[in-house]
């Protein structure tokens, strides 16, 4: 027996480790091996996270290539819908679209303005139709009067219900009332009244009448095909007027005022 406190002495050479040792050596090896086992699956994952990223990252800078420089999802057609009166070409060629440009790169805005810009035309909607369809959906001007510019003038122009002049015609159209006004435009206030009142009347009345005039917003006046003056006054209580209207043109007289529909007159 050793006595406490005496060192031990190193193994002599060529002795056999004893069994401690040997099972503590063994258990140096399996712990470098379990760690170099542990270890693979973490690289693994962590390439494999690496190579995830990486394609991800390449599939949004194809996607953004492909949506905003590529000419695969460019326009390739433009259509036209609800132009009758206006040729389709003519809306084509003002809203100037670029061939093959990327759809998400045109400017919707600009090519609606352009194209409202044509005479004819009353409302604009343009749209995108994937993947290479631009959908340009318009609602053309309806001649509510006319006027006609005299001799020397330069025709029979076509105006609407807002008082726009957007069309100028050789001869004067049938079945739509002329406007006997010193000026027409849609910045004029007078001209504005007369065009607003023919586009809310009735369209039984709307027929007879021949000819449409006023000096002020609210003195609009027309006259019928037989003869009879109606005096409107303003674009207000339209149904009211109207009906009054139909009860005092049964009876006798060439002026019917009914400016103020409680206090009709006949004269």
């Amino acid at each position: 027996m050793t006595q406490t406190g005496e060192r031990r002495r190193p193994a002599e050479p060529g002795r056999r480790p004893s069994s401690a040792q040997r099972a503590k050596a063994r258990r140096g090896r399996r712990s470098v091996y379990d760690r170099r086992r542990t270890a693979r699956p973490a690289r693994h994952k962590e390439m494999r996270r690496r190579w995830v990223a990486l394609l991800s990252v390449l599939t949004v800078v194809a996607l953004v290539y492909l949506l905003w420089f590529s000419s695969m999802l460019g326009v390739q057609q433009v259509d036209v819908v609800g132009a009758s009166s206006v040729p389709a070409d003519q809306v084509r060629a003002a809203a100037a679209v670029p061939d093959q440009k990327p759809m998400l790169r045109l400017d919707t805005d600009d090519i609606r303005d352009r194209v409202a810009q044509m005479p004819g035309i009353a409302t604009v909607d343009v749209s995108r139709s994937w993947p290479s369809t631009l959908e340009i959906t318009v609602t053309e001007r309806t001649a509510i009067a006319f006027f006609d510019s005299g001799p020397g003038g330069d025709g029979v122009h076509l105006v609407d219900g807002g008082g726009v002049v957007f069309k100028t015609v050789k001869e004067r159209p049938a079945g739509l009332p002329e406007l006997k006004l010193p000026s027409v435009s849609a910045d004029d206030p007078v001209t504005r009244a007369v065009t607003g009142v023919l586009g809310v009347i009735p369209q039984q009345l709307l027929k007879q009448v021949t000819t449409a005039t006023a000096k002020t917003p609210g003195s609009v006046e027309f006259a019928l095909a037989d003869g009879k003056t109606v005096r409107w006054g303003t674009s207000a209580d339209t149904e009211r007027k109207a009906k009054v209207l139909a009860a005092l043109l049964t009876r006798e007289g060439k002026v019917f005022d009914v400016s103020a529909p409680d206090l009709p007159t006949v004269s």
